[in-house]
Parts: C-alpha cells; sequence; structure tokens
C-alpha cells in the first residue's frame, strides 16, 4: 500500500499529466485472503494422531505477517502461521479460521476449514471364504483362508495392523493374510487392531476360525419306506452334516459306476428296477473332499396284488350285522398307501385300508380293491363276493309236547339257512332268559312257554325272535280310560340281560320320554293316540329292535252310565 500526502510542497506543482502517470505506474490492492490447511490433509482425524494447522497467504510470501486465529468465535492464543497438536483430542475438533496482519493492514479472515476428531474406528476380523468351519488336508487337500481386518470409514489412510491368534501376537502387519492348505494348528481366535501414525484403534472382537476334517456325507431317500415300487418318484440326497451353507459340488456313484450328477440331490422320476442298487456320494469345496459316504440301497419292487377280505368270514351275512372289508397288502406294510375300493363297476369313497359296514341287502356285490402311492398303483385285487340274506329267523322243534312223569323233553333250536355258522343260542321259557347253550339243544323236565334266538357276532347280532320284538302294554288294561284318570304306557323287551334305550313313536300331542316307561297322571283327550316303541342296545348304538305292534289309547270325556 502506498500512501500520497497532499501536504507535500511540492504538490501544487504536478500538473495532470503527471498524476496520470504516477496513478499508472503505482497498483494498488487488497490484502490476500488466506486460507487454513491441514497438514495431514484428512478432514477426519483419530484421536492420538497428531496434526498440523496451516494459515497460508498466496502472494505475500516474504512479507512479515502476524497471525490471529480462531477455533469457532474463539481465538486460540496463536500468532504464527501454523501450530501442531500432537496426540489431538475430540476437543481439538471445530471450525478453524485465520487472517494476517503486516504493520497495520490487515487481511479478512479464511474460510473456516473443519477438524474432525474422533475415535479410532474400530476392525472387523472377516475370513475368506466366509465360512467359519475350514476343512483340512489331514487326510484331504487342505483348504485356503485369508484373513482380512477391516476398518469400518478408514478406507485410504496408510495403517499398520497388528494381529493376535488367541493371547499370542502374530507376525503379519498388513490388513489380510492367506493361510494356504490350512490345518488344525491354524484353528484359534483371530483379533486385530489398526495403526495410523500415533493412533491405535481398540482390538477388534474375536472371529473364530474351526478348522477340521471334512465330514463324512450321508446318502439318503426321501421317501417314507424303505422298498420303492416302480412308477413312483424317488428323490436321493446327499447330506454333508455341519456342512450346511457352503457350495459343495458332488459326485455320485451307483454300485462302480459314476452317475453324471454334481448337486446334492436327483430325482428319479418313474423309477425302474434299474435305478435300484447301492448308492454313494462324496463332495469337494474348493481343494478339499470328503470321504465316500456310506452305502445306501435302493430296492425297487414292481407293483403287487393286493388281497380283500372279510371280517367276520362266515360265508353268510344277514342284513343288520356288521361286517369289514380289508384290503391288504402282503409286503407293503408301513407304505402311505391310498386305497380304491370297487363294488361291481362302480369305485365306492372309502381311501383307507378298510371299512366297516352294518349290512342291508343293497350291499350285495363283489368287492375288490387296489392301493395308491405317489403315482404307482398296485394290480387290482381278485374281487370277493359279500351276500346279505334277510334276517334269519330261530326254528324251535320238540321230540314231544307234553312231558312225561319223571321224564324230560329235548328241544332242537336252529337257524336257517343250516349253513351259517357261529351261532350261539338263547333259550326263554315263559318270556324270561333260561340257559345259553352253543349246539342248539337242551332237556326240559318242566312244563312251560319255551322259545329260542341265535346270536353270534361282537356286538351280538340276533336272530329274529318275537322276544326280541317290544310289546307296548297299558295298565290298567282297561277297555276305556276316563279324563283324569291315571295309566302307565309301558314298552317290554323279552329275552336276555341286555340294557336297552327306547324310541317311542306316537301321534298324541305328547311325546313321551326315552324310557321304558311313562305314566299320565290325569289323563285327557290329547293323550289319545296310537303308541309304538322299539329298543337301541346301549352296547352298540346301531343295533335295534324292530318297532312293536300299536296300542291305542282312547281317554273319554267322561263316563256314562246304563240306566
Amino acid at each position: 500500500m502506498i500512501t500520497i500526502n497532499k501536504s507535500n510542497k511540492n504538490w501544487d506543482n504536478f500538473n495532470n499529466d503527471f498524476i496520470f502517470k504516477f496513478v499508472n505506474d503505482i497498483f494498488l490492492t487488497a490484502p490476500p485472503k488466506p486460507t487454513v490447511t491441514l497438514q495431514p490433509s484428512r478432514t477426519q482425524i483419530y484421536s492420538g494422531e497428531t496434526v498440523t494447522v496451516r494459515c497460508e497467504i498466496q502472494g505475500g510470501e516474504g512479507a512479515q505477517w502476524t497471525y490471529e486465529w480462531r477455533r469457532g468465535q474463539v481465538n486460540t492464543g496463536q500468532s504464527s502461521n501454523e501450530y501442531r497438536i500432537s496426540r489431538v483430542t475430540e476437543s481439538d475438533g471445530g471450525g478453524y479460521s485465520c487472517r494476517g496482519r503486516r504493520s497495520s493492514s490487515w487481511t479478512e479472515w479464511s474460510d473456516i476449514t473443519t477438524l474432525r476428531v474422533t475415535a479410532p474406528p474400530k476392525p472387523t476380523v472377516t475370513l475368506q471364504p466366509s465360512w467359519t468351519q475350514i476343512y483340512s488336508s489331514v487326510i484331504y487337500r487342505g483348504e485356503t483362508v485369508t484373513v482380512r481386518c477391516e476398518i469400518q470409514g478408514g478406507e485410504g489412510a496408510q495403517w499398520t495392523y497388528e494381529w493376535r491368534r488367541g493371547q499370542v501376537n502374530i507376525r503379519p502387519t498388513s490388513s489380510e493374510y492367506r493361510i494356504s492348505r490350512a490345518t488344525e494348528s491354524d484353528s484359534g481366535e483371530y483379533s486385530c487392531r489398526g495403526r495410523r501414525s500415533s493412533s491405535w484403534t481398540e482390538w477388534s472382537d474375536i472371529t473364530t476360525l474351526t478348522v477340521s476334517s471334512p465330514p463324512k456325507p450321508t446318502v439318503t431317500l426321501q421317501t417314507p419306506w424303505a422298498q420303492i415300487y416302480s412308477s413312483t418318484t424317488v428323490t436321493v440326497r446327499c447330506e454333508i452334516q455341519g456342512g450346511e451353507g457352503a457350495q459343495w459340488t458332488y459326485e455320485w456313484i451307483r454300485g462302480q459306476k459314476n452317475i453324471h450328477e454334481t448337486s446334492s440331490e436327483y430325482k428319479i422320476n418313474r423309477v425302474t428296477e434299474s435305478d435300484g442298487g447301492g448308492y454313494s456320494c462324496r463332495a469337494t469345496r474348493s481343494s478339499s473332499w470328503t470321504e465316500w459316504s456310506d452305502i445306501t440301497t435302493l430296492r425297487v419292487t414292481v407293483p403287487i396284488k393286493p388281497t380283500v377280505t372279510l371280517q367276520p368270514s362266515w360265508t353268510q351275512i344277514y342284513s343288520g350285522e356288521t361286517v369289514t372289508v380289508r384290503c391288504e397288502i402282503q409286503g407293503g406294510e408301513g407304505a402311505q398307501w391310498t386305497y380304491e375300493w370297487r363294488r361291481g363297476q362302480l369305485n365306492t369313497p372309502p381311501t383307507s385300508s378298510e371299512y366297516r359296514i352294518t349290512v342291508t341287502e343293497s350291499d350285495s356285490g363283489g368287492y375288490s380293491c387296489r392301493g395308491r402311492r405317489d403315482y404307482s398303483l398296485t394290480y387290482l385285487s381278485e374281487t370277493i363276493t359279500l351276500t346279505v340274506s334277510y334276517k334269519p329267523k330261530a326254528e324251535l322243534r320238540a321230540d314231544r309236547t307234553a312231558v312225561p312223569v319223571g321224564g324230560s323233553v329235548t328241544l332242537t333250536c336252529s337257524v336257517s339257512p343250516s349253513s351259517s355258522s357261529g351261532w350261539k343260542y338263547y333259550w326263554y321259557r315263559n318270556r324270561k332268559p333260561y340257559e345259553p347253550v352253543t349246539n342248539g339243544q337242551i332237556s326240559v323236565s318242566e312244563g312251560g312257554l319255551y322259545s329260542c334266538r341265535g346270536g353270534r357276532g361282537e356286538p351280538v347280532y340276533y336272530t329274529e325272535d318275537m322276544s326280541n320284538r317290544p310289546v307296548v302294554t297299558l295298565y290298567p288294561n282297561w277297555s276305556e280310560i276316563y279324563r283324569g284318570e291315571t295309566i302307565t304306557v309301558r314298552c317290554e323287551i323279552h329275552g336276555g340281560d341286555t340294557e336297552w334305550d327306547y324310541e317311542w313313536e306316537t301321534n298324541s300331542t305328547i311325546k313321551p320320554p326315552n324310557q321304558n316307561e311313562y305314566r299320565i297322571r290325569s289323563a285327557s283327550s290329547s293323550s289319545s293316540g296310537n303308541y309304538r316303541c322299539k329298543g337301541r342296545m346301549k352296547s352298540s348304538w346301531h343295533n335295534t329292535t324292530e318297532w312293536s305292534d300299536s296300542v291305542t289309547l282312547t281317554v273319554s270325556d267322561s263316563k256314562s252310565y246304563l240306566l
């Protein structure tokens, strides 16, 4: 800067041309604007490092400047163009600016340069490949693993690294090192830290590297049964326990022949007998091979022919009896079969191996079945014929009808036709149980009204007999009942000690309870009607008696007297 003093004694003598020439020869400029720089030139500085903050005035080199510094709005007290901060801390962070002064002239303030001081980032140890289970070459060729120390946010910095395995330092000083042909001695807990100038990061968390022999694979068949039938679908799988997630390549053999398959499983659609045999596999990852698995045998057989059986196996079945129709597949036990049934040429709904029928005459016919599993079907079984006849009646014969003094009479009970089997006979005297025998013949020495019926099966199926047909009785059994009187309607089932539940049917407006009798305490015209009943065995809900004959109850409004 040049100051022109107007009081100069020669000033008045200057002419305008001289002034213009003087101005043209002398340049008047403002002081240059300083710039704040950091050395090192990173805006991200870690605590513990050394940093130099420098104020540079471009074009002002060689001049005798005095400097003024600010961090934020606070003067720092420094007057030189730079100052050194050793072992910087987070409190040294902030926006730095400066200006310079020479004699009485100040530059303007520099733009702000921000110094960020943070704690060094925590490193992370990674493995490449990223398996924590690495397989060694104790038996097989060893794998190669790279252990890497990564400092997030510290990229581009000149770090020096320190490594530990367990509590022992290991020599590498770079961010990673490569272990070729890993062995069990390379196993351990790896950690690292980084240093930049005088600043250390903290130790990373531990990453564990385990080196062991490759596991032995296992061959499994994806099917719940050991025996496979032709035309079904089978998946053969090579499983490596503990090696999940690894990028394995597989090798397969069946017997002594290689199979051209490199994945962990392969699917055989519509398997044939030629697919049977002993399957084994092994796997490779990098340069390490597992040993061969044990052999798993796949057995393929042709479809078999089921058999239909009836239980009970009586040749003569009667309406009302319970029959179990069963489809049996010899050699297919334990398999998950779905069954198809045919009666005549029509498919019937059940899909299980057996079903129970309380038969009627309409259930007669030829039954056959077959089994289905996946896409495989057995042959259709031979047809077995079920013949259902009407409910039989017991026939009673006596060799005489009068009992001689001191003698006896032989009674014979039989069920027609005589070819039917499995009967046990129940005897009654005067409608009360007498005794059950199996040969259908008894000898009696006392008079009375004798009857019989046959029974077989479990629950017992009885022949048709009057003792199995209920009787409705009225008590008192008067020919006329008048309004207001009390009467009991009773359902009686004779024969045996069977326990029954009762069902009533009436056209009266009052519904009787499900008991063997009920009492009408004050009869009215609404009690009039026809009453009949039947019994249902408590031990077998589907076994019922026939309906009884109807009994008519008539209730008159009033008594009439004959004068």
